[in-house]
């Protein structure tokens, strides 16, 4: 059994998509299409940058999306292959459930970019630049986690966030409680704590108000059905109806992202290959999780081209 999944924000960079438009009408297509949704030059800031452009939350979320989809139609259209032909089930990494659900059919490109592009605006507006923060945690089990962020709250948030694989778990919630928990790492038997880059504390409660708009939005967006299930985030288990999954899309805002649990349940259903669009990030979590799932990144033509022989 195959799933087909599809990464979140960090796996954005200068120069994303620029090789497979080069190669491909088809990734072209998807390209100009989400630049219409959008009304904005997205694809020109991916293949052009400036960088801090483009890591701004609003523009990685659809930039990661068009991406994964562009990379999956041109194993689609090139290869004349269907997802529901080759693919079990889908799962994303947080912004990367959006792409699974584009993938599967729940949402059409045009609304999934919309979305993402609204979803990053309410995250950044969530939480004032500075208030919070996120860390990982290398080296800590969710267990070793939470005790750290029970330590370290001091009637703060701090909460699990992303729950990585067996050696990486992300924390979330206001910034001293989580330079807090970076400075107890040692005490709790954790080898590193690192501040990460972002823009906003995600996944946790201080996103309610993101929460609130996405349901808004979601509420008035219509949705086919699933061709796939999706293994969701908040959930760690599939789910095959288009309003259960919206509804879990507002719950995943402050919610955590159960990544482990989702690629080991995924393994223990039967999955033995995942494939990977967009990007080479959670390919290796999948290996940490499940050693003996085959896991396959594809990013190029030679990637689709390789893939596309085994199929």
């Amino acid at each position: 059994m195959r799933a087909f999944i599809f990464p979140g924000q960090g796996s954005q960079a200068v120069g994303m998509g620029s090789a497979l438009a080069a190669a491909s009408p088809v990734a072209r297509e998807v390209f100009q299409e989400v630049d219409e949704a959008l009304g904005q030059h997205l694809f020109r800031l991916m293949t052009e940058g400036p960088e801090d452009q483009l890591t701004l939350t609003e523009n990685a979320q659809p930039a990661i999306m068009a991406n994964a989809i562009a990379t999956l139609r041109v194993l689609e259209r090139e290869g004349g292959i269907a997802l529901a032909q080759k693919a079990h089930f889908v799962a994303g990494h947080s912004l990367g459930e959006y792409s699974a659900l584009c993938a599967a059919g729940a949402f059409d490109l045009a609304t999934t970019a919309r979305l993402l592009k609204l979803r990053g605006q309410a995250m950044q507006a969530a939480v004032p630049v500075g208030v919070g923060a996120m860390a990982a945690l290398l080296g800590a089990d969710i267990e070793k986690a939470q005790e750290l962020c029970d330590a370290a709250a001091e009637g703060e948030v701090c909460a699990v966030a992303n729950d990585n694989d067996p050696s990486q778990v992300v924390i979330s919630g206001h910034k001293g409680a989580i330079e807090r928990a970076v400075a107890l790492v040692k005490d709790h038997g954790i080898k590193r704590g690192v501040l990460l880059p972002v823009s906003a504390p995600f996944h946790c409660e201080l996103m309610q108000p993101a929460a609130e708009a996405m349901a808004a939005a979601l509420a008035e967006t219509p949705s086919a059905g699933l061709t796939v299930p999706l293994y969701a985030n908040v959930t760690a288990a599939p789910v095959s109806d288009a309003e259960t999954a919206k509804a879990l899309l507002v719950e995943q805002v402050t919610g955590r992202v159960r990544w482990r649990e989702s690629v080991a349940n995924m393994a223990g259903a039967g999955v033995t290959h995942t494939v990977e669009f967009g990007g080479k990030v959670l390919s290796p979590m999948v290996k940490r999780i499940a050693p003996d799932v085959e896991a396959t990144s594809i990013i190029g033509m030679d990637d689709i081209e390789a893939l596309l022989a085994t199929l």
